[in-house]
């Protein structure tokens, strides 16, 4: 009698430690008696019954998805290939099984259909310079879709947006054009800038009796301290109008 007890001892021991799994604190376990679901596991360890229970457990940390190159057609037919990285986790364990076979692979394939109506929606021009509000449309539309799963889709981030050859040298082209644009800009403005200062320095030296002297005086010491250079002294405006003056008064005496 008492072997029988001990060997019934030994046998629920042995059940209960094959029984016995463990739910680390990133996970959740989903427990399910004779394929029927029962509930939810927190972390730590649960008694999980052979043959009559199963379960299976759902890490709801945040994943990290590489969506590889999509080809795809812009909205004015520039092929291009882009890529992104998708970042979600599980809000909702129980959805997350029940709902879907395999929510990575689920994800995988609709952020690939997303990625190229989202391209096909938009220019090249908007694809390139609105990078940022193409992959908040495409979180946008895959959050929307995943959350009957209980999945939530943190961000999306595209990695690479690669054209044709040459695109890129229709692209560079232009961005060589913009830059001699700029430059041709900034130098026209310069000499509107200079030519106003050279017009309110005429305008100063004209207007205060004998600057122009000073100035010509100035110029002149500058010009001799090289002995190669060879000095042109010019007769002052004012000179030459005192000699019009005086042949003016002349004819008028005659």
């Amino acid at each position: 009698m008492a072997g029988l007890i001990y060997t019934i001892l030994g046998v629920a021991l042995f059940l209960t430690l094959i029984s016995i799994r463990q739910i680390n604190q990133y996970e959740k376990g989903i427990r399910f008696v004779l394929g029927k679901y029962s509930g939810l596991m927190e972390p730590g360890w649960r008694l999980v019954w052979p043959i009559v229970q199963g379960y299976r457990k759902v890490d709801l940390r945040v994943k990290a998805v590489d969506v590889p190159n999509q080809e795809a057609i812009t909205k004015d037919n520039v092929s291009v290939s882009v890529n992104a990285v998708i970042y979600y986790k599980v809000k909702d364990a129980n959805k997350a099984v029940l709902e879907v076979e395999n929510f990575y692979y689920a994800i995988s394939q609709l952020a690939q259909t997303t990625m190229r109506n989202a391209v096909g929606r938009g220019s090249l021009d908007e694809l390139l310079s609105e990078r940022d509000r193409v992959s908040e449309n495409i979180r946008s539309i895959i959050d929307a879709a995943t959350d009957p799963w209980g999945i939530k889709v943190d961000n999306v981030e595209l990695k690479d947006i690669v054209l044709p050859e040459e695109m890129k040298r229709v692209i560079g082209k232009q961005a060589e054009a913009e830059r001699e644009k700029r430059a041709i800009i900034i130098k026209a403005e310069g000499e509107v800038g200079a030519a106003n200062n050279m017009a309110l320095a005429a305008k100063r030296l004209s207007e205060a009796e004998g600057a122009l002297h000073l100035r010509t005086l100035q110029s002149i010491n500058d010009i001799s301290s090289d002995q190669s250079n060879t000095i042109v002294f010019a007769i002052p405006l004012e000179i030459l109008r005192a000699f019009e003056k005086f042949g003016g008064n002349k004819k008028g005496n005659e």
